[in-house]
């Protein structure tokens, strides 16, 4: 956690100190600043990654730290989406907002084909292998009593997802588990035709818990 907070703390900081700065100088500035150093070529893909999205999300889109998405494997076309709903202003943060400001709009597809392309890590073993199970159970079958559908629908087997709807597999825990409390409170609302707030609100907080937990372990 302590660690998670400090990344946080500097990476909300360096995108608050150059809000209209070219991505070339901002990979520059990062180098500068001890943050993922490495050469500058530019604004390719693989260098963005490494100095601007590799401090929160891993170069390879493989992190460790809980407060942000893994991004290894997921689908161009969603993470595309997510970049223009940051710069739009359709979905909120903090963090998001100040980098994707500093992009071009070239930028955006080659970042979201650069992360699609690396290989997802493993997932995390579960530590409450019944809570997992039952979030498995819920992925799969859903929940008839309370309206609730099988994830596994949109989602794909083994929450592989596709071009409308993301994979999940191996996210971690705690990111799930905080976009959909978000989608449930009505606090993250760019989702497509109002699907993920529509069913969160039917979840409750152990289903979701339960949910991303299976996920995490894939």
């Amino acid at each position: 956690m302590k660690k998670a907070r400090s990344t946080l703390r500097a990476v909300t900081a360096f995108t608050r100190l150059t809000p209209l700065t070219p991505i070339s100088a901002l990979a520059t500035l990062a180098c500068a600043a001890g943050i993922a150093c490495t050469a500058v070529g530019g604004a390719q893909a693989h260098e963005v990654a490494k100095t601007v999205c590799g401090p929160c999300h891993g170069v390879d889109g493989n992190n460790a730290v809980p407060l942000f998405p893994r991004l290894a494997g997921i689908q161009a076309e969603y993470i595309t989406k997510q970049l223009q709903d940051y710069l739009s202003g359709k979905r909120k943060s903090e963090v998001m907002a100040p980098t994707v400001s500093n992009l071009k709009a070239d930028d955006i597809p080659q970042l979201a084909a650069y992360f699609a392309a690396q290989k997802p890590a493993a997932g995390t073993p579960a530590e409450d292998a019944q809570l997992a199970a039952a979030g498995k159970a819920l992925y799969d079958d859903g929940n008839t009593g309370s309206g609730v559908p099988a994830c596994v629908g949109c989602h794909q087997e083994g929450g592989a997802g596709n071009a409308r709807y993301p994979r999940v597999a191996g996210q971690h825990a705690a990111y799930t588990t905080a976009q959909m409390l978000a989608f449930k409170k009505g606090e993250r609302t760019n989702d497509r035709a109002r699907v993920m707030r529509a069913v969160a609100e039917r979840m409750t907080e152990q289903e979701i818990q339960a949910v991303s937990a299976w996920l995490a372990s894939l």
